[in-house]
Protein backbone atom coordinates (compact mmCIF):
# COMPACT_ATOMS: atom_id res chain seq x y z
CA UNK A 1 0.00 0.00 0.00
CA UNK A 2 1.57 3.26 -1.10
CA UNK A 3 1.21 6.16 1.32
CA UNK A 4 -1.32 8.79 0.22
CA UNK A 5 0.62 11.60 -1.53
CA UNK A 6 3.95 11.92 0.27
CA UNK A 7 2.62 11.96 3.83
CA UNK A 8 2.81 9.03 6.24
CA UNK A 9 0.80 9.36 9.44
CA UNK A 10 1.20 6.63 12.04
CA UNK A 11 1.31 6.15 15.80
CA UNK A 12 2.06 3.85 18.71
CA UNK A 13 -0.51 2.78 21.30
CA UNK A 14 0.62 1.42 24.66
CA UNK A 15 1.25 2.20 28.32
CA UNK A 16 4.40 3.80 29.70
CA UNK A 17 5.82 4.45 26.23
CA UNK A 18 6.64 8.17 26.35
CA UNK A 19 10.34 7.43 25.75
CA UNK A 20 9.87 5.05 22.83
CA UNK A 21 12.44 5.30 20.04
CA UNK A 22 9.93 4.13 17.42
CA UNK A 23 8.80 7.62 16.30
CA UNK A 24 12.34 8.73 15.48
CA UNK A 25 13.05 5.57 13.48
CA UNK A 26 9.91 5.93 11.36
CA UNK A 27 10.18 9.68 10.81
CA UNK A 28 13.89 9.57 9.92
CA UNK A 29 13.31 6.74 7.46
CA UNK A 30 10.40 8.61 5.90
CA UNK A 31 12.55 11.71 5.48
CA UNK A 32 15.33 9.64 3.89
CA UNK A 33 12.79 8.44 1.33
CA UNK A 34 11.46 11.96 0.63
CA UNK A 35 8.27 11.34 2.57
CA UNK A 36 6.82 13.56 5.25
CA UNK A 37 6.53 11.29 8.27
CA UNK A 38 4.37 12.13 11.25
CA UNK A 39 4.42 9.56 14.03
CA UNK A 40 2.51 10.09 17.28
CA UNK A 41 2.86 8.36 20.61
CA UNK A 42 -0.47 7.54 22.21
CA UNK A 43 0.53 6.70 25.77
CA UNK A 44 -2.69 5.58 27.43
CA UNK A 45 -1.19 6.21 30.86
CA UNK A 46 -1.08 9.94 30.08
CA UNK A 47 -4.74 10.18 29.05
CA UNK A 48 -7.63 11.09 31.36
CA UNK A 49 -9.26 7.96 32.74
CA UNK A 50 -12.43 8.50 30.70
CA UNK A 51 -10.35 8.55 27.48
CA UNK A 52 -8.42 5.33 28.14
CA UNK A 53 -10.55 3.34 25.72
CA UNK A 54 -8.71 1.24 23.13
CA UNK A 55 -11.70 0.97 20.80
CA UNK A 56 -12.17 4.74 20.76
CA UNK A 57 -8.46 5.38 20.20
CA UNK A 58 -8.26 3.03 17.21
CA UNK A 59 -11.43 4.55 15.74
CA UNK A 60 -10.09 8.08 16.17
CA UNK A 61 -6.84 7.19 14.39
CA UNK A 62 -8.72 5.62 11.51
CA UNK A 63 -11.15 8.50 10.92
CA UNK A 64 -8.42 11.14 11.17
CA UNK A 65 -6.46 9.58 8.31
CA UNK A 66 -3.71 7.52 9.94
CA UNK A 67 -2.00 5.03 7.61
CA UNK A 68 -1.64 2.70 10.55
CA UNK A 69 -0.73 2.10 14.14
CA UNK A 70 1.83 0.14 16.07
CA UNK A 71 0.51 -1.59 19.18
CA UNK A 72 2.58 -2.47 22.23
CA UNK A 73 2.13 -3.60 25.84
CA UNK A 74 -0.51 -4.39 27.01
CA UNK A 75 -2.81 -4.24 23.96
CA UNK A 76 -1.39 -6.75 21.44
CA UNK A 77 -4.12 -9.30 22.11
CA UNK A 78 -6.83 -6.94 23.29
CA UNK A 79 -6.84 -5.10 19.95
CA UNK A 80 -7.68 -8.17 17.85
CA UNK A 81 -11.50 -8.02 18.24
CA UNK A 82 -11.39 -4.45 16.91
CA UNK A 83 -9.89 -5.53 13.57
CA UNK A 84 -11.48 -6.67 10.31
CA UNK A 85 -8.73 -8.95 9.10
CA UNK A 86 -5.49 -10.58 10.27
CA UNK A 87 -2.41 -11.40 8.24
CA UNK A 88 -1.44 -15.10 8.26
CA UNK A 89 1.32 -14.61 10.83
CA UNK A 90 -0.86 -12.49 13.14
CA UNK A 91 -3.62 -15.10 12.92
CA UNK A 92 -1.16 -17.90 13.66
CA UNK A 93 0.32 -16.30 16.76
CA UNK A 94 -2.84 -14.52 17.95
CA UNK A 95 -1.04 -11.24 18.58
CA UNK A 96 -0.97 -7.94 16.68
CA UNK A 97 1.62 -5.19 16.92
CA UNK A 98 0.85 -3.37 13.65
CA UNK A 99 -2.47 -2.20 12.21
CA UNK A 100 -2.82 -0.97 8.65
CA UNK A 101 -5.88 1.06 7.62
CA UNK A 102 -6.63 0.22 3.99
CA UNK A 103 -9.74 0.36 1.81
CA UNK A 104 -11.99 0.89 4.79
CA UNK A 105 -10.58 -2.10 6.67
CA UNK A 106 -8.37 -2.54 9.70
CA UNK A 107 -5.77 -5.22 8.99
CA UNK A 108 -3.67 -6.62 11.83
CA UNK A 109 -0.09 -7.80 11.36
CA UNK A 110 2.63 -9.12 13.62
CA UNK A 111 6.13 -7.85 12.89
CA UNK A 112 7.50 -8.92 16.29
CA UNK A 113 7.97 -12.53 15.17
CA UNK A 114 10.19 -11.64 12.21
CA UNK A 115 11.82 -8.83 14.17
CA UNK A 116 13.02 -11.06 17.00
CA UNK A 117 13.97 -13.92 14.69
CA UNK A 118 16.03 -11.66 12.41
CA UNK A 119 17.83 -10.07 15.36
CA UNK A 120 18.55 -13.48 16.86
CA UNK A 121 19.82 -14.97 13.59
CA UNK A 122 22.18 -12.05 12.97
CA UNK A 123 23.57 -11.69 16.48
CA UNK A 124 23.49 -15.09 18.17
CA UNK A 125 25.20 -17.29 15.61
CA UNK A 126 26.57 -20.48 17.14
CA UNK A 127 24.70 -20.46 20.47
CA UNK A 128 23.21 -23.66 21.82
CA UNK A 129 19.48 -24.03 21.15
CA UNK A 130 18.96 -27.23 23.08
CA UNK A 131 16.86 -25.92 26.01
CA UNK A 132 15.57 -22.36 26.27
CA UNK A 133 13.42 -20.68 28.91
CA UNK A 134 10.97 -18.05 27.68
CA UNK A 135 9.65 -15.70 30.36
CA UNK A 136 6.39 -14.00 29.39
CA UNK A 137 3.43 -15.49 27.53
CA UNK A 138 1.67 -12.26 26.59
CA UNK A 139 1.45 -10.61 23.20
CA UNK A 140 5.20 -10.28 22.72
CA UNK A 141 5.90 -13.68 24.25
CA UNK A 142 3.61 -15.40 21.78
CA UNK A 143 5.57 -13.95 18.85
CA UNK A 144 8.94 -14.69 20.46
CA UNK A 145 7.97 -18.31 21.18
CA UNK A 146 7.25 -18.89 17.50
CA UNK A 147 10.41 -17.03 16.49
CA UNK A 148 12.52 -19.22 18.78
CA UNK A 149 11.00 -22.28 17.17
CA UNK A 150 11.82 -20.89 13.72
CA UNK A 151 15.41 -20.26 14.86
CA UNK A 152 15.85 -23.91 15.78
CA UNK A 153 15.20 -24.19 19.52
CA UNK A 154 14.68 -27.85 20.40
CA UNK A 155 13.11 -27.68 23.88
CA UNK A 156 11.20 -24.56 24.90
CA UNK A 157 10.19 -23.97 28.51
CA UNK A 158 7.62 -21.22 29.11
CA UNK A 159 6.96 -19.31 32.34
CA UNK A 160 4.46 -16.58 33.13
CA UNK A 161 2.74 -15.56 36.35
CA UNK A 162 -0.51 -16.28 34.48
CA UNK A 163 -0.43 -20.09 34.33
CA UNK A 164 -3.53 -20.27 32.12
CA UNK A 165 -1.79 -18.12 29.53
CA UNK A 166 1.26 -20.39 29.67
CA UNK A 167 -0.82 -23.48 28.96
CA UNK A 168 -2.57 -21.73 26.08
CA UNK A 169 0.72 -20.65 24.52
CA UNK A 170 2.22 -24.12 24.93
CA UNK A 171 -0.72 -25.69 23.07
CA UNK A 172 -0.56 -23.02 20.39
CA UNK A 173 3.16 -23.45 19.71
CA UNK A 174 2.87 -27.25 19.65
CA UNK A 175 0.14 -26.91 17.04
CA UNK A 176 1.92 -24.31 14.90
CA UNK A 177 5.49 -25.59 15.18
CA UNK A 178 5.40 -29.37 15.28
CA UNK A 179 8.59 -31.14 16.26
CA UNK A 180 9.39 -28.65 19.02
CA UNK A 181 9.17 -29.87 22.61
CA UNK A 182 7.24 -27.31 24.68
CA UNK A 183 7.09 -27.46 28.48
CA UNK A 184 5.09 -25.09 30.70
CA UNK A 185 6.79 -24.34 34.01
CA UNK A 186 5.09 -22.93 37.09
CA UNK A 187 8.17 -21.64 38.92
CA UNK A 188 11.60 -20.29 38.03
CA UNK A 189 13.98 -22.09 40.38
CA UNK A 190 17.09 -24.25 40.33
CA UNK A 191 15.15 -27.37 39.41
CA UNK A 192 13.08 -25.92 36.55
CA UNK A 193 16.12 -24.04 35.22
CA UNK A 194 18.60 -26.88 35.28
CA UNK A 195 20.62 -27.33 32.08
CA UNK A 196 19.31 -24.23 30.31
CA UNK A 197 21.11 -23.13 27.15
CA UNK A 198 19.49 -19.71 27.10
CA UNK A 199 16.88 -17.38 28.55
CA UNK A 200 14.61 -14.87 26.81
CA UNK A 201 12.69 -12.23 28.71
CA UNK A 202 9.50 -11.29 26.84
CA UNK A 203 7.77 -9.92 29.93
CA UNK A 204 7.55 -6.22 30.89
CA UNK A 205 9.77 -6.80 33.92
CA UNK A 206 12.89 -4.72 33.45
CA UNK A 207 11.18 -1.78 31.76
CA UNK A 208 11.70 1.64 33.32
CA UNK A 209 8.11 1.48 34.49
CA UNK A 210 8.45 -2.04 35.94
CA UNK A 211 12.07 -2.38 37.11
CA UNK A 212 13.63 -5.58 38.37
CA UNK A 213 14.67 -8.88 36.86
CA UNK A 214 12.29 -11.69 35.83
CA UNK A 215 15.00 -14.31 36.34
CA UNK A 216 17.00 -14.78 39.57
CA UNK A 217 20.53 -13.62 38.83
CA UNK A 218 21.88 -16.25 41.22
CA UNK A 219 20.70 -18.94 38.79
CA UNK A 220 22.66 -17.55 35.83
CA UNK A 221 25.66 -19.52 34.59
CA UNK A 222 28.49 -18.28 32.34
CA UNK A 223 27.67 -20.77 29.58
CA UNK A 224 24.09 -19.49 29.21
CA UNK A 225 23.02 -16.83 26.73
CA UNK A 226 20.45 -14.22 27.70
CA UNK A 227 18.12 -12.16 25.48
CA UNK A 228 15.75 -9.39 26.50
CA UNK A 229 13.11 -7.67 24.37
CA UNK A 230 12.96 -4.65 26.70
CA UNK A 231 14.87 -1.71 25.22
CA UNK A 232 14.17 1.10 27.67
CA UNK A 233 16.45 0.82 29.45
CA UNK A 234 18.63 -0.89 26.87
CA UNK A 235 20.75 -2.48 29.59
CA UNK A 236 18.20 -4.13 31.84
CA UNK A 237 19.05 -5.50 35.25
CA UNK A 238 18.91 -9.01 33.76
CA UNK A 239 21.32 -8.21 30.93
CA UNK A 240 23.70 -6.34 33.23
CA UNK A 241 23.85 -9.32 35.58
CA UNK A 242 24.42 -11.69 32.66
CA UNK A 243 27.23 -9.53 31.25
CA UNK A 244 28.99 -9.45 34.62
CA UNK A 245 28.98 -13.23 34.64
CA UNK A 246 30.31 -13.48 31.09
CA UNK A 247 27.11 -14.65 29.41
CA UNK A 248 26.49 -13.84 25.78
CA UNK A 249 23.64 -11.33 25.62
CA UNK A 250 21.13 -9.96 23.12
CA UNK A 251 19.51 -6.60 23.99
CA UNK A 252 16.07 -5.55 22.84
CA UNK A 253 17.39 -3.07 20.29
CA UNK A 254 17.56 -5.64 17.51
CA UNK A 255 13.95 -6.71 17.76
CA UNK A 256 12.86 -3.08 18.11
CA UNK A 257 14.64 -2.10 14.90
CA UNK A 258 13.63 -5.06 12.75
CA UNK A 259 9.97 -4.98 13.76
CA UNK A 260 9.99 -1.26 12.86
CA UNK A 261 11.56 -2.03 9.48
CA UNK A 262 8.71 -4.38 8.62
CA UNK A 263 6.07 -2.02 10.03
CA UNK A 264 7.39 0.87 7.91
CA UNK A 265 7.02 -1.29 4.82
CA UNK A 266 3.44 -2.12 5.78
CA UNK A 267 2.55 1.54 6.37
CA UNK A 268 4.15 2.87 3.20
CA UNK A 269 4.58 0.05 0.69
CA UNK A 270 8.28 0.98 0.54
CA UNK A 271 11.24 -1.11 1.59
CA UNK A 272 13.03 0.30 4.64
CA UNK A 273 16.78 0.41 5.25
CA UNK A 274 17.54 -1.51 8.48
CA UNK A 275 21.06 -0.06 8.77
CA UNK A 276 19.68 3.47 8.58
CA UNK A 277 16.92 2.73 11.08
CA UNK A 278 19.43 1.13 13.45
CA UNK A 279 21.59 4.26 13.24
CA UNK A 280 18.59 6.37 14.21
CA UNK A 281 17.85 4.05 17.11
CA UNK A 282 21.44 4.27 18.36
CA UNK A 283 21.48 8.07 18.10
CA UNK A 284 18.33 8.48 20.19
CA UNK A 285 18.55 11.16 22.88
CA UNK A 286 18.39 9.40 26.23
CA UNK A 287 17.00 12.47 28.00
CA UNK A 288 13.33 12.13 29.01
CA UNK A 289 10.85 14.00 26.86
CA UNK A 290 8.75 16.80 28.27
CA UNK A 291 5.66 15.39 26.59
CA UNK A 292 4.59 12.08 25.09
CA UNK A 293 4.21 13.59 21.62
CA UNK A 294 6.56 12.55 18.85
Amino acid sequence: MEAASNIVLAGLIGRGIARSRTPEMHMAEAAAQSLRGVYRIIDVDTLPENEQNLKAIVHAAEVTGFNGLNVTYPFKMEVIPLLDQLSPNAAAVGSVNTIVFRDGKRIGHNTDLWGFAESFRQNMIGVSLKTVLLIGAGGAGVAVAHALADCGVQHLKIFDVDTVRVEQLARQVRSNRQGLTVEPVTTVDAESCANLSGIVNASPVGMAKTPGTPFPLALLKPDMWVADIVYFPLETELLAGARRLGCRVLPGSGMAVFQAVRAFELFTGRRADPVRMKATFDAFDEMPRETADA
